[in-house]
Formats: C-alpha cells, structure tokens, sequence
C-alpha cells in the first residue's frame, strides 16, 4: 500500500519484521510443545527461546540475501534462524513442519490483529454516525428517489440507516474475523504424518488462534471472507459518502464536508470547497472491491495445496486491510465533522420543491373525500405540470384547481410538515446499542 493510505499501526502489522517475528514465535511454540511430548530436550528448547534473534531490518535483510540462494523464502528464514540460534539447538526450529504451518498460521494470526482494528474504527464510524441521527433527527430534509424530490425525511433518518448499515458490516466484521482466527501445524498434506496433533493444539492456544483441519494448507475461503467484510464495509462507506456528494452540490447546499482554515478546495477557483474526502471514499471502495475479486479466485487451489494464492496475497491481503481501516478513520471524520445546513434543506423541501412533496397527501385526502384513486390521482398530476411549468407553488394551484373539493382542514392536514415526520423518531428505536 502506498504511504498516502497505509495508517501505520496496520501497516507495521504487515512489516517484514513483523511477519518474520510471528512465524519465529511458531516455530518456538512447535519446539516447546514437542518438550512436553518429550521430543526436544527442555533444555534445548529453552535455549532456542534464550537465543531468539531479535527480527529487524538487519535480520530481513539476511532473510533477503539468503533467500536469492535458496529462491525458497521460508527455508531461508529457516536457514537464517538457525544460524543466529546455533547448534545443536537450532536444529530442532522446523523439526515435523512444512513451510504452510508456519507461514499460514503466522498470516492467519496477523490477519486476525488486523481486523480486530478494523472492527474497533467499524465501531467508532457506527458511533459516530448514531450520534448525529439522534441530535438531527427533528432536522427536516427532502427525500429523493430517482434523484428527484419525494416525500419529506429528516438528517436523523439518513445517519440512523446509514448506522444500521454499518452495524451489519460489524457482524460482518466479526465473523470474518471467527473465520480467519485459525492456525494448523499438521505437517504436508495436512495428515499430521511427522507431527503430532498435540503441537497444533499447543501452538494455536498460545496463539489465541482455533486448530482447523487443513489440507497442506488453511483453506482461502476463510481470506475471501475478511475481504468481503472489507469490500462490504467499503461500499457502506461509499454510499454514506455518495449522499454527502450528492448533498454538497451548488444547487442542493444541504451539507458540507469540515474545511479547515488554510484549506484549499480548488489551485485555480478560490470559493470551491469540494467534497473531497467523499470522493475519495467512493474511489477507494472501487479497490476493495478488486480485491474481493482476486481474493475469490484464490479459494480454488490444485489437489492439496499449490502456490497461486502466495503471490496474491501478498499483495491484496496487507492492502486491504490497511485501505479498509484508512478509509474508516476517514468516514468517521467525516461523519463526525459533518456540516448540516438545515435553513438549506428547508427552502429546498418547502420552495424549491414548489411544495410538490405534499401530493401524496393530496391524493390520499381526494380518495378520503370519496373521489376515485384513478380519478384523484389525474386531478393531482395535472395540478403538479401546472405548477412546475407555471412555477407557481403547488398548494395554490391546488387551492384555485375546480376539480379540488377539500375542506380547509384537510388541506391543511395535507399540506402539515409535522404530520408526515410524526413517527420520524422511531427510526432511533432500531439503534439498539445507543446509549
């Protein structure tokens, strides 16, 4: 991942030290298990333990070199680790494994870290969110449907749906995270032919990772899952994020995304303040999605195990993972700082509209009055051509339309604001985890 998207906490997670580091701390696991199996010598397992090479970038480094030798780079660490530990001892580092009980399961337990961040920011964007429907749910603002004018809605009813969406995403998250929480040390072709089970068992415990049967390697639908929980949560946040474009338009001013002094929205138009976040979120979640993709196609490996997956991932897991808590951190800022203009949307519900939200409720007092829905329905769609081609608000035309026999109190209660947002808290009811 490039630096510009890659938070540091995730992306030291995915650090050749890091992954050189976890798999020595399996490999010192498998030796000390094999201790209470009465394989290795305590003595010589405490060593190995006494003796770990402290994994930095001089150590990669010698992993690197090695591995032009070997072209194998697990058996260049091997090689390397044994060499700092020394013999005898270092002999029994790899003793019954294969290069895929080490490295899966050391992938696994830092796929498992990773997401474990991604479900606290999840958490935070799904707070953050929560916060704005309460305190703008009394907030009125013109629905759209097909990008036109439609019924009447507040801010507080879009943040709360965009809230349970993400809180789906956290179910997501959490099970993805169950999915690739796993480990196996069962030896080539997963059949446990030169270690005993009991070393899995050990090594995974202390791992905080469940033992999994396996073929030579950990099945990738288990990697596909976590991608899709970051492409779903990618699109989640691209969608909150299309509605703060969509909003933010010149001619709409509903919203505006947080502009800090010395800010700068456009090199050439001083009064631009685009919505530049948003749109990297919706470019962004385009990525993961990618990733998903390439992720499914690795699910689908050759007999017990082949290597068409290794390359892959290097590539698509790390990035993923990086660019899905990166764009969350984004999207609570976003939320969080989110600018509201409430006079705004209420010109644009109430005179931009021409009133024409109300015809619903039109309708609905024709066919209360005992005019026919077909007959009700041609009255109101006549009166709105008329008011948009003659620009005139709905409700007066309405009022000077012939056709239209509605008392004065039903007019009222059709053209009453309040009325059609009576129930608009209820939405609230559905956030069950709100303070």
């Amino acid at each position: 991942m490039i630096p510009r998207y890659a938070p540091k906490d995730v992306a030291a997670l995915f650090s050749d030290e890091h992954r050189f580091d976890t798999m020595l701390e399996v490999e010192l696991l498998a030796a000390e298990a094999l201790v209470e199996l009465g394989v290795v010598p305590a003595s010589d397992a405490a060593a190995l333990r006494q003796r770990r090479p402290v994994v930095d970038a001089a150590f990669v480094d010698a992993v690197n070199q090695r591995e032009e030798i070997t072209n194998h780079d697990t058996a260049a660490f091997v090689d390397i680790v044994q060499d700092r530990i020394g013999m005898p001892e270092g002999a029994w580092v790899h003793f019954g494994l294969t290069s895929s009980d080490v490295v899966d399961t050391a992938f696994c337990s830092t796929l498992t870290a990773a997401m474990d961040i991604v479900i606290t920011e999840t958490l935070k964007l799904r707070d953050a969110l929560t916060r704005r429907a309460i305190e703008s749910v009394d907030v009125p603002i013109v629905g759209r449907t097909h990008g036109m004018h439609a019924e009447p809605t507040t801010y507080g009813a879009k943040f709360a749906l965009f809230a349970l969406q993400v809180d789906r995403d956290l179910v997501r998250a959490r099970d993805a995270r169950s999915a690739i929480a796993v480990g196996k040390l069962s030896g080539a072709v997963g059949t446990f032919s030169n270690i005993d089970p009991a070393v899995e068992t050990y090594v995974c415990a202390h791992l905080g990772l469940t033992p999994v049967p396996a073929t030579q390697v950990i099945a990738r639908d288990r990697h596909a899952q976590v991608l899709y929980a970051c492409a779903a949560l990618g699109t989640s946040m691209e969608q909150f994020a299309l509605e703060v474009r969509h909003l933010a338009r010149s001619e709409v001013g509903e919203v505006e995304e947080p502009f800090a002094p010395g800010q700068k929205g456009s090199s050439a138009m001083p009064h631009k303040r685009n919505p530049v976040v948003a749109e990297r979120l919706s470019g962004l979640a385009r990525v993961l999605r990618g990733y998903l993709q390439a992720g499914l196609e690795d699910v689908a490996l050759w007999h017990e195990r082949d290597i068409s997956h290794s390359s892959v991932e290097r590539v698509i897991m790390p990035d993923a993972l990086q660019l899905t808590v990166y764009m969350l951190r984004k999207a609570t800022w976003l939320a969080d700082g989110l600018v509201l203009h409430p006079e705004r949307a209420l010109f644009n519900l109430t005179e931009a509209s021409l009133g024409l939200v109300f015809s619903q409720s039109v309708l609905l007092a024709l066919v209360e009055s005992g005019v026919s829905r077909d007959d009700a329905y041609r009255v109101v769609q006549s009166a709105a051509r008329t008011s948009i081609e003659e620009r005139r608000n709905f409700r007066d035309v309405i009022e000077h339309d012939g056709e239209v026999t509605l008392s004065d109190e039903a007019l009222a209660r059709a053209f009453d604001l309040d009325r059609l947002l009576a129930h608009r808290r209820r939405v609230l009811d559905s956030l069950t985890w709100r303070a």
